[in-house]
């Protein structure tokens, strides 16, 4: 008579099993910090504005007739999630439409502020600065170019 067990092992033993659940849990900490890469060419010189007349090859999409921005305003383009202003009379600015603060996209232009209608962050339509929170970030540059007339998404 033996007096050892014989129980065949049913499974993975205890130390694979936390190992796997660890690299799980590392590899989608790591997916979801790496997914928000505030790092883009978002941080150019010339991101986000174009004055009128600038060179363009005429590519990207068109977006508007520079006639169609208000002076002192702007307009929507929630199809291309962006936002384009004209904060004074010739130059044109454009920032994404999503919103810093829970990425809400913004709703409406005026006073010069562009609005989020989901927590009532207000931000600059000169330089997409927020000017009331609870956003704390401004919102991201994107580009366009002006040629003539036409507005387009760079």
């Amino acid at each position: 008579m033996s007096s050892a067990s014989s129980h065949p092992s049913a499974g993975p033993d205890r130390r694979t099993v936390v190992a796997a659940v660890g690299a799980a849990g590392l590899a989608a900490a790591l997916t979801a910090c790496g997914s928000g890469d505030d790092s883009s060419d978002a941080g150019s010189a010339d991101a986000g504005a174009t004055a009128t007349g600038a060179a363009s090859d005429g590519g990207g999409t068109a977006l508007a007739k520079a006639a169609d921005i208000p002076e002192g305003g702007g307009k929507i383009f929630k199809d291309h999630g962006v936002v384009v202003t004209q904060p004074m009379a010739g130059t044109y600015k454009a920032f994404s439409a999503e919103c810093t603060h829970q990425g809400c996209a913004v709703g409406s232009i005026a006073g010069g502020m562009i609005v989020c209608p989901c927590h009532g962050s207000e931000f600059s339509v000169a330089d997409g600065s927020v000017k009331k929170g609870p956003a704390t970030k401004g919102l991201a540059p994107a580009r366009i170019t002006v040629s003539g007339d036409d507005i387009r998404l760079a």
